[in-house]
């Protein structure tokens, strides 16, 4: 799955120098420079590098605006503030004097009001596992005496304005300029990470979209900046290129390359199109984003990437003829379109992904309004109605394959599958593992929540276990491994998790959309639908830097505030937190952007500027129909009782 494989560059200098004799070194460098490197035949260019690289001094040299040392107040001091303003209005005493469970109380409550989660009955229901993931040291004796306390002696008002106070004093009851000592140096430490967060995005979007190195380079460069800079340890950066999306990635990749050595990937893409009385390449593509875009909406993206991967990849190599060798349009047709409608499905339901589930909790916390499944799904789904056939037309208008008509590529898989013969015992393994590891992907996190796993698995721990079950059935060997998958892109998204991390943990993506809506206020586009239009493409740039989970839980709270100041009490507040949730789909323009992107850049086929050609019309075309959803159909609707804006 290596992209140099695909683009016909593999061949070295020596193949050059043997292909027009040994004596003839001018012939050979004639080939050469004739040649057109392109993948990771790439060197560096440095008349192009030079720009990311003094772009990245530049900023990182520049006089620290005040903004950044706010938000790195906010960041670094703001935890200390809250815990010793709740600890002293909870139980009179300075926190280095609570006991055990009195910690405990005050640390859960700074969490809580970290995440928007401003209710008791919120508070109440953390237990031992949620302590864990916020690595909350407790154990269940102090947890227990903290939630009686709160039960017994915090009614829910007084408890929700401890909570909105503590968010007011960490947000707007910190001044920079009045810290002094170890708070100001704290201060300027946060406000240095993300200058050196902002300096890092200049720096990896630029060489993302020129190429002017290999991108997987670009990873190791994001690592070797946080630690040159004192952003993070040697041996914190370590722990960081690894994450359950980057895992997935890599089993994912592992297993379609076990399906392409079985064959498994012809019968079920024969089984999914041999019924079609014209099997061109629009047909194709149209059923794979109307199959893949409503599946997003309750089923992983990244699942859904992995499963279609090798079928599209299947379709291109039997569709080229000795007429036509090579038609990158067509193999880059159809992999944008696996791409596009995982990206585009999300937004159709709750468990469309992390990012609808976080902008309901907020929702519900700061403003004590609900949102149900069924009735986010009557708001959000048409938004995939109109971008379904949408994403299609723009995708069939970018790309123009020379071949047109697949009805050759399924009489040359009938063929095959025939001189297969019936399911061998490895196709038939092959098909078990991946059926039993697709059902662990959708019912492992409800198997938690039920109780029946005692942990989380992940998805991509499922997909890593998938990957070793066809090593161990025999399947495959590590050289299949070792040649099939392409590592440069599993490397490529390690790198982005940490960008987005960066760009999450430093406040760096809350102080560009901060930045961005205190400049817009004066221009009287802080109401209405202005708002959100603005607040929807902040949201939609962000999540293209980083995770749609973490650019919503960065960027949410800042929205649903302006909104509240805004339209108090309206419907303007659950269209406000669902307009950026769909926002944060958005990630269209880079391969960093959504795990599904960097899935199907794997195959080779497709190059960072094909992401461009789709993804930044389709970003427009997405912001403008959000509008539109949100003034044609949300508020003519309206939302419960609320009065509208």
């Amino acid at each position: 799955m290596n992209p140099s494989s695909k683009s016909g560059d593999a061949r070295t200098d020596q193949d050059l120098a043997s292909s027009h004799g040994e004596g003839a070194p001018a012939t050979r460098k004639s080939a050469i420079k004739k040649k057109k490197a392109s993948g990771y035949d790439k060197y560096v260019d440095w008349k192009l590098f030079v720009i990311p690289v003094v772009l990245l001094i530049g900023i990182l040299l520049m006089p620290t605006p005040y903004s950044m040392k706010d938000v790195g107040t906010e960041y670094k001091v703001g935890p200390k503030a809250v815990n010793s303003f709740l600890a002293k209005e909870l139980f009179n005493q300075e926190t280095p004097y609570l006991e055990q469970w009195q910690l405990l109380t005050v640390q859960i409550m700074d969490q809580n009001m970290r995440m928007g989660a401003l209710g008791k009955d919120r508070f109440l229901k953390r237990d031992d596992k949620w302590l864990k993931q916020n690595k909350i040291p407790s154990d269940k004796t102090n947890l227990a005496q903290a939630m009686t306390w709160v039960t017994d002696n915090v009614p829910d008002e007084r408890f929700r304005d401890l909570m909105k106070s503590a968010m007011d004093l960490r947000r707007e009851g910190l001044k920079y300029e009045n810290l002094t000592g170890g708070d100001k140096a704290a201060a300027d430490t946060g406000a240095w990470h993300i200058q050196v967060a902002i300096a890092m995005g200049a720096f990896v979007v630029f060489c993302f979209l020129t190429e002017c190195i290999p991108l997987p380079s670009v990873s190791f460069c994001t690592g070797l900046l946080l630690v040159f800079t004192g952003v993070v340890t040697r041996s914190e950066v370590a722990q960081l290129y690894w994450d359950d999306a980057v895992w997935f990635i890599m089993g994912s990749l592992m297993f379609a390359a076990a399906f392409v050595k079985t064959g498994v990937d012809k019968r079920v893409c024969l089984a999914m199109f041999k019924k079609l009385a014209v099997p061109n390449i629009k047909m194709i593509t149209m059923i794979f984003i109307i199959i893949i875009a409503p599946l997003a909406a309750v089923i992983s993206d990244h699942a859904l990437a992995a499963m279609f991967l090798p079928i599209a990849m299947l379709l291109y190599q039997n569709s080229l003829t000795k007429d036509i060798p090579e038609d990158p349009e067509l193999g880059k047709m159809l992999m944008i379109s696996i791409a596009m409608a995982c990206n585009i499905g999300g937004p159709g339901a709750p468990s469309g992904g992390a990012r609808n589930v976080i902008m309901m909790t907020y929702l519900s916390d700061m403003f004590g309004m609900d949102i149900g499944y069924f009735q986010w799904i009557t708001y959000c789904a048409p938004f995939l109605l109109v971008m379904i056939p949408a994403t299609w037309l723009l995708i069939n208008w970018q790309f123009k394959p020379r071949i047109k008509s697949l009805a050759p590529a399924m009489e040359q898989l009938k063929k095959e599958i025939d001189k297969m013969g019936g399911w061998s015992r490895t196709q038939i393994m092959a098909l078990i593992i991946f059926v039993i590891m697709v059902f662990g992907w959708f019912t492992e996190k409800t198997f938690y929540e039920m109780g029946i796993l005692p942990i989380r698995l992940g998805l991509g721990v499922l997909a890593m276990a998938g990957a070793v079950a066809y090593l161990l059935s025999g399947i495959v060997n590590w050289r299949d491994y070792q040649e099939k998958v392409d590592w440069g892109v599993v490397w490529l998204y390690a790198g982005a998790i940490i960008f987005g991390r960066t760009l999450d943990g430093t406040g760096a993506a809350y102080w560009l959309a901060r930045s961005v809506m205190d400049l817009l206020a004066p221009l009287g586009m802080n109401s209405g639908l202005p708002l959100l239009a603005v607040s929807n493409g902040i949201t939609a740039i962000v999540t293209n830097l980083m995770a749609d989970g973490p650019a919503a839980a960065a960027v949410g709270p800042i929205t649903l505030n302006m909104a509240g100041l805004a339209h108090p009490g309206t419907a303007y507040l659950p269209f406000m937190a669902m307009s950026t949730a769909i926002a944060s789909s958005f990630a269209y323009a880079l391969i960093i952007g959504t795990p599904p992107n960097a899935i199907v850049y794997a195959s080779g086929y497709l190059e960072p500027k094909d992401f461009l050609r789709v993804g930044i019309p389709l970003w427009f075309l997405a912001n403008i129909v959000l509008l539109l959803l949100t003034g044609l159909y949300w508020a003519v609707r309206g939302f419960g009782a609320l009065p509208n804006f």
